[in-house]
């Protein structure tokens, strides 16, 4: 039966932006179906379940571009010993014996509890990215169908790497692949191929990867500088910067996700623009972990296409428009810095046209008749 949402503050996020005051909204089979004013829609549909908005608002459900669901297990978890003093401390004492921890149940847990608190902030759409290397074939299956059960949407990825040995790594590959060509049985739920960083990845490895891809219309998504020691690592193995490594790999392009890009420098800027690779921004991780401040202002001026994540946090994407603002004021010394338009339009518009990379077909994160509900 349709339903006809009435006396609402409707936010269309369009491009431009509309506000609508005491709009109407009427979905149907997961679709909007109409947009009009309260009185002439519900004049027009008398026989709708209706629900008044009593003067809300209404907008499109928030895009999450990247996330951990498994990092519901890190809040409030104590890590033994002094602190760490950096990041690639923090993923060997804390990241990766948590997910060599997760076992199905876990991993299922993990899921629910990301996706509930994705549903009390308002966040509908979230493109994770899983490792669980003592539980991998499968993984995927077990959050699709955890996504299923919420309602909501997802991508999903299996994180390939090295530092586990070649057969979890091949593993990991296979688990990417099976679940590419799976993914169409969850209707809410689209998939890419996960790897985890330069700095646990070898070039044959990536390669490998490379091949398994193809032909599966997938892009990658993958941790970029997110600290100097990915920089570090692939100067030490290779003589290149990151993004030139895996631009001669063929991991870029226009379906590839890169996380954080902290620690790029102008030519490796380039590349990315010109691959039309999405990098997306994650404040409050970076915050949390001490590795700086994506020069955001600067990627967004050259053209490169920017989306909001939170790395794992809580699914309250407002908080990252918020920590988005702010952060890269103190990192600049620039009250200038990060706008709030832009913030918004990153958050809103651009996080929902990449998630329509994954969705082809739909339009995503807009009030607009044809868009999903």
């Amino acid at each position: 039966m349709a339903l006809l949402i009435t006396h609402a503050t409707l936010v269309t996020w369009e491009d431009p932006n509309h506000i609508i005051g005491d709009g109407a909204l009427l979905l149907d089979n997961g679709i909007i179906q109409e947009i009009g004013s309260s009185s002439e829609l519900a004049a027009r549909y008398p026989h709708a379940e209706e629900l008044d908005a009593q003067g809300q608002y209404a907008m499109p459900g928030g895009v999450c571009a990247h996330t951990h669901f498994y990092g519901a297990y890190a809040r409030g978890l104590a890590i033994p010993g002094p602190a760490p003093k950096n990041f690639p401390e923090i993923l060997r004492r804390l990241w990766w014996p948590l997910d060599k921890s997760l076992d199905a149940e876990a991993v299922r847990l993990s899921a629910l509890v990301c996706l509930i608190d994705a549903i009390k902030h308002g966040t509908t759409t979230l493109i994770d990215h899983h490792a669980s290397p003592n539980c991998i074939n499968g993984s995927l299956d077990i959050i699709a169908d955890a996504v299923d059960e919420a309602g909501l949407r997802a991508v999903l990825c299996y994180e390939v790497t090295d530092r586990d040995g070649p057969e979890k790594a091949q593993a990991g590959i296979e688990e990417n692949v099976r679940f590419l060509r799976a993914a169409h049985d969850h209707p809410l739920v689209s998939a890419t191929f996960g790897l985890h960083a330069s700095l646990t990845l070898s070039d044959s490895t990536l390669e490998a990867c490379a091949q398994a891809a193809d032909g599966l219309d997938t892009g990658f998504h993958i941790h970029v500088a997110e600290h100097e020691a990915d920089q570090e690592d692939s100067q030490r193995k290779t003589g290149e910067r990151v993004v030139h490594r895996l631009a001669r790999l063929g991991i870029l392009g226009p379906k590839t996700i890169v996380a954080h890009a902290v620690h790029v420098d102008a030519s490796e800027r380039a590349v990315l623009k010109d691959t039309g690779t999405w990098v997306s921004h994650q404040p409050r991780s970076n915050m949390n972990n001490g590795v700086g401040a994506a020069a955001i202002d600067i990627m967004a001026a050259e053209g490169i296409k920017l989306a909001l994540g939170n790395d794992g946090f809580s699914n309250n994407m407002w908080a990252e428009w918020k920590a988005a603002y702010l952060l890269q004021k103190v990192a600049g010394r620039d009250p200038r810095l990060a706008p709030g338009d832009m913030i918004a339009r990153m958050a809103t518009q651009a996080n929902a046209r990449l998630a329509e990379v994954f969705f082809p077909g739909q339009t995503l994160g807009q009030l607009v008749p044809g868009a999903a509900a």
